[in-house]
């Protein structure tokens, strides 16, 4: 079946968002496109190109999770910046086809009609989300089939469980995953949100190993770590006090124990931009890591053969300044081609 909620990237889209100058050759003039909208899968096994970028521009699951909405925003952002980025001999646009995005324009109008703090419509939010999962499930696997990499922007973190899950069916066995986070997203299971995707993969047998990076001591339950230390050997976690407050453990040697979790097998790289001070983001925060450590964070998770995907989510550029709203944009921005450039040593 045809995803009818996918909406390719257009020529006429990609053109009017590429800034062209003399003497330069931005990623707008040379990432690819795909043309046909029902047979796109086999299209796309026909591109050279390993990567393949994939918009979810909704933040229901924020909503149902009852945080701020604005991470509908982002994938237009980024959009926006990374055509705009240089193809040069460090990252070349042709390694990289633009799939388009998922289109949810009719469910988000229908969540923005609902206040989660009543139970009978947070119930109605949850099972929206329930629909995203089932379509970002699905594309995901037709992606990982094809033997490419999806790279996912936008949206709540309620997604990884479609790219989890998409991913586990895609490979025919459960994969593990590595989150850069401030929280686990390994709530209770009440219902879908973004605070609850890798407990109902893990619950459905989709995730095997979870590793969180940079947990914040503050934001966690005590029943959340009881529920992590009930399945200490395939749940592990760092906390962002333990490396960089109290510096008990070194970022470096935290990135190598985290490795030896998850690298085995099939694994996929998640990324709450809530984890960077002052991003724009549903649960903004003053303290985290730098955008730097991120950096380096990706790059070193990035080089494996075992990577299956990249999901860049949280980030609400809607919810900043109007002078600053591109930031959010520039940083996924940085961070794909980051991605890219050291997965791409491996080919």
């Amino acid at each position: 079946m045809s995803s009818t909620k996918l909406k390719l990237l257009s020529k006429s889209e990609l053109i009017s968002l590429t800034n062209f100058r003399n003497g330069e050759i931005k990623f707008g003039e040379r990432i690819r496109l795909l043309e046909s909208p029902s047979c796109w899968e086999e299209e796309l096994k026909t591109h050279e190109s390993k990567y393949v970028v994939l918009g979810i521009p909704e933040d229901i699951g924020v909503k149902a999770n009852l945080g701020r909405p604005g991470a509908d925003s982002a994938w237009q952002t980024f959009l926006s910046s990374f055509l705009n980025i240089q193809h040069n001999r460090f990252c070349k646009g042709s390694w990289i086809t633009i799939l388009g995005h998922l289109n949810f324009e009719q469910e988000l109008k229908e969540a923005a009609l609902l206040d989660a703090s009543i139970k009978e419509q947070r119930k109605r939010l949850f099972e929206l989300v329930q629909i995203i999962d089932k379509e970002v499930s699905h594309i995901i696997s037709k992606i990982v089939a094809a033997n490419k990499i999806p790279i996912v922007i936008g949206g709540g973190h309620n997604n990884a469980y479609g790219n989890i899950k998409g991913s586990a069916l895609a490979k025919g066995k459960a994969i593990n995953a590595i989150n850069f986070d401030a929280h686990t997203d390994f709530r209770p299971l009440e219902g879908r949100h973004s605070g609850n995707g890798f407990s109902y993969a893990f619950e459905e047998g989709f995730l095997k190993n979870y590793f969180i990076f940079g947990l914040h001591e503050n934001y966690t339950s005590k029943s959340v770590f009881s529920e992590i230390k009930a399945h200490a050997e395939r749940v592990k976690y760092n906390t962002f006090e333990q490396i960089r407050i109290r510096k008990e453990k070194s970022f470096e040697t935290e990135l190598v124990t985290a490795q030896k979790h998850i690298e085995y097998a099939p694994y996929g790289i998640e990324i709450d931009l809530d984890a960077i001070p002052l991003v724009a983001s549903s649960a903004i925060s003053p303290a985290g890591f730098s955008s730097e450590k991120l950096r380096q964070f990706i790059h070193f998770f990035g080089k494996s053969k075992n990577v299956t995907y990249l999901h860049i989510c949280e980030g609400a550029p809607s919810l900043d300044f109007p002078t600053n709203n591109h930031l959010v944009g520039k940083l996924i921005a940085y961070l794909v081609t980051d991605f890219i450039k050291s997965n791409s040593e491996k080919i």
